[in-house]
């Protein structure tokens, strides 16, 4: 097929329609799977005889993945052809996905997870970039506003879809649901999506930085869960060992890289310094959040799968309501009281968590938590977002998006292999309610205690004056459960 012109496919065309169903079919793909197999965890856990250890890998085998090659992969997209990669990822994540659906053992799942990882690191820059060079300049803008509602959808019914797999089926079942998905989306993509690449902005590939990040993040996250299993010995302190010096190599390899992951200038603004450790401290405590409540609100407070899965809805649907109206209160007061305050209530929302017992009531218990937690995580994203993108240099916003895409899952791979083990949850710690119960209290407590130090660090570093009017938009992807909300507004920053 004939590769389209921009400027030939407009808003509300046939063609266009083809194009959005594609790129949002891909990333709901994705999104569906992020958000179902925390509910999951009990029945996979029980089925294969996981241990806490395990449990951490299926989750972390994944995020490890996509955050160690998103970066790359984003090049790879402009320099060989964002449609070839995106279907190349999409493929990926069905076959690794039919893999995880099969696996015999714990051990298969989690590699057939890291697999699928690849993939969703390959896909996930190519579904807004297609936008990006598919759509005309005018329509841009709606495009991936349609694009993220959508997206949102997707994230939102993927807990319910787990649910109700898990309850009625079997686990297996969130895993196979990809498979039809994905080829669909294919097939869409072959026959009505055009082709487009950027290689002259291509400068090379920093494949010594990727293996690094790789390993440095691997071997730290292995030592830092096996520690909880096996206490400090020989083996574990080597791999963490390793997996420092592997971080400090690619610390000095980006700076000495003529075209590196992370061009570590960009970090000279104080701003964009800042604003990323405030995203690392909020999705560090959130995600030991989403990795544990589910499973507690199952093995202790005696939830279905399916009342389980749907607990955190309010979530999402306070962060489609609010998140534009964070973003337009940012723009008249200046990020800092949003970026402060909202940690704070996210914090309080946790806290309100740790009264969940033993017999629960979802309307007295867990909604109170969830509404607070949801009004204080849509009162900071926009602003977060925009305090990011404003604070690098205009030649830098794709890749200050990156990073802190970046940082938010590193933040999530070190959050879930460390709470577990500082809280005392390993081995069969999940099987024990009452144990549970205590260990899912400390971890929830630290967690609130990282957020709302995030808060507190935003007061005394973020300034107003970062966010000129023009700066203070939406978020592109608004979903904080299933990953960060950080994507730029390519329109208005002419990045792909």
């Amino acid at each position: 097929m004939t590769p389209a012109r921009t400027e030939d496919i407009r808003w509300g065309t046939p063609r266009a329609r083809w194009v959005l169903a594609a790129t949002v079919g891909g990333s709901a793909v994705a999104m569906l799977d992020a958000t179902t197999v925390n509910v999951a965890l009990p029945a996979l856990g029980a089925d294969l005889d996981a241990s806490v250890a395990d449990l951490q890998w299926t989750i972390n085998a994944y995020t490890l993945a996509v955050a160690s090659l998103v970066l790359l992969a984003g090049s790879l997209a402009d320099r060989f052809g964002r449609r070839r990669l995106f279907m190349i990822g999409v493929g990926w994540f069905a076959v690794a996905s039919l893999l995880c659906a099969v696996a015999p053992t714990v051990r298969m799942l989690i590699l057939a997870r890291a697999l699928q990882g690849v993939g969703g690191a390959l896909l996930t820059p190519g579904s807004l970039a297609i936008l990006q060079a598919s759509f005309h300049p005018q329509d841009r803008a709606r495009a991936v506003g349609a694009w993220s509602g959508l997206g949102g959808v997707a994230a939102a019914l993927g807990p319910v879809l787990g649910g109700y797999l898990v309850a009625q089926a079997s686990w297996r079942w969130i895993f196979l649901i990809n498979l039809p998905v994905a080829t669909l989306v294919l097939w869409i993509t072959a026959r009505h999506v055009p082709e487009s690449s950027a290689p002259d902005d291509v400068a090379g590939f920093d494949i010594g930085g990727s293996m690094l990040a790789v390993t440095g993040l691997g071997a730290s996250t292995w030592a830092l869960i096996s520690a909880g299993e096996r206490g400090w010995g020989s083996l574990v302190l080597g791999s963490g060992f390793a997996g420092v010096v592997a971080l400090v190599l690619f610390v000095l390899v980006e700076r000495r890289s003529p075209h590196p992951l992370i061009p570590p200038r960009i970090f000279r603004s104080r701003q964009f310094t800042s604003a990323n450790v405030v995203t690392f401290l909020m999705y560090g405590g959130m995600s030991g959040v989403f990795f544990l409540l589910v499973v507690h609100l199952q093995q202790v407070a005696g939830f279905s799968p399916i009342a389980a899965g749907t607990a955190l809805i309010p979530v999402t649907a306070l962060m489609l309501l609010l998140s534009a109206r964070a973003g337009a209160l940012a723009q008249r007061i200046g990020p800092r009281v949003p970026m402060s305050l909202g940690p704070l209530i996210i914090a309080a929302g946790m806290l309100l968590m740790t009264r969940i017992g033993a017999g629960a009531s979802y309307l007295l218990h867990v909604l109170p938590a969830a509404l607070v937690f949801g009004f204080g995580l849509a009162l900071t994203v926009a602003p977060l977002t925009a305090t990011v993108l404003a604070a690098a240099p205009d030649s830098l916003t794709g890749a200050a998006s990156g990073v802190n895409n970046a940082v938010s899952r590193a933040a999530g791979l070190l959050a879930v292999a460390v709470l577990p083990v500082i809280a005392g949850l390993t081995g069969d710690a999940y099987r024990d309610p009452v144990a549970f119960a205590a260990g899912f209290r400390v971890a929830i407590t630290i967690s609130a205690a990282a957020v709302a130090s995030g808060g507190v660090i935003a007061w005394f570093t973020i300034r107003n004056d970062v966010l000129k009017p023009e700066d203070a938009a939406p978020p592109m992807m608004h979903c904080a459960v299933c990953g960060s909300p950080l994507e730029p507004d390519h329109e208005r920053t002419g990045h792909a």
